[in-house]
């Protein structure tokens, strides 16, 4: 799977980025410091997945 970024840590294509964006909620009308990277987060999310990792438990 090929992606238009340079970022070597990119799961997502911008293509499959421009699908899934708007399925998330936004921050509008929220109170407090708005969340500005989904899809980092998203990312991050199918990495573990895929991967298998573990969540630390404390």
């Amino acid at each position: 799977m090929s992606t238009t970024s340079t970022s070597r840590y990119q799961v997502l294509t911008d293509e499959q980025w421009e699908r899934v964006q708007p399925l998330l909620p936004s921050n509008e009308g929220r109170k407090g410091h708005p969340f500005r990277d989904n899809r980092r987060v998203v990312e991050a999310m199918i990495y573990r997945a895929r991967t298998g990792i573990e969540v630390c438990q404390r």
